[in-house]
């Protein structure tokens, strides 16, 4: 579990209604919070250090390294434009927003990126027919990855 922006306000508000401490830090996670007071002069503003970054366990894939698509004439991929965790449904037990084979018009929701608790509607941009669903449910996607294919195709 981490710790939230509301979290680390609620924590500042009980620190700065006290009148007794001079020296507070907070520990959580890879979280660190440490605020000074001196003296009679206005509390110090806090310092927040982020948490230490790990290394990554292996070089990410370069784009040459990555299968490519390859589309058909008439086809277009509906690509992520963000980091995110790909959700075929506004949530869970409710139906897909689209399944293969399905007709789609250009405003319609096909998908849900969710960022860091915030869910992002994605369009197919495009008037067609579903031909393929390639992202997995609740699974991360990276920026561009194709998620969804649509024949434009009559």
């Amino acid at each position: 579990m981490d710790l939230s922006h509301d979290d680390v306000k609620k924590i500042l508000e009980i620190i700065d209604s006290s009148e007794n401490l001079e020296e507070v830090e907070v520990a959580y996670g890879g979280f660190l919070l440490r605020i000074q007071r001196s003296g009679v002069e206005a509390p110090a503003r806090p310092r927040v250090q982020p948490p230490p970054r790990a290394a990554p366990a292996a070089p990410p894939p370069t784009k040459a390294a990555r299968a490519e698509l390859i589309l058909a004439s008439g086809e277009v991929a509906v690509r992520a434009p963000m980091l995110g965790t790909f959700y075929r449904a506004a949530s869970p037990g409710a139906p897909a927003f689209v399944e293969v084979g399905q007709h789609v018009k250009a405003d319609d929701i096909v998908c849900l990126i969710e960022v860091m608790k915030l869910f992002n509607s994605i369009k197919a941009g495009v008037d067609g027919v579903v031909t393929q669903i390639l992202a997995e449910n609740g699974k991360l996607v990276e920026f561009d990855q194709p998620l969804i294919v649509v024949s434009t195709k009559p």
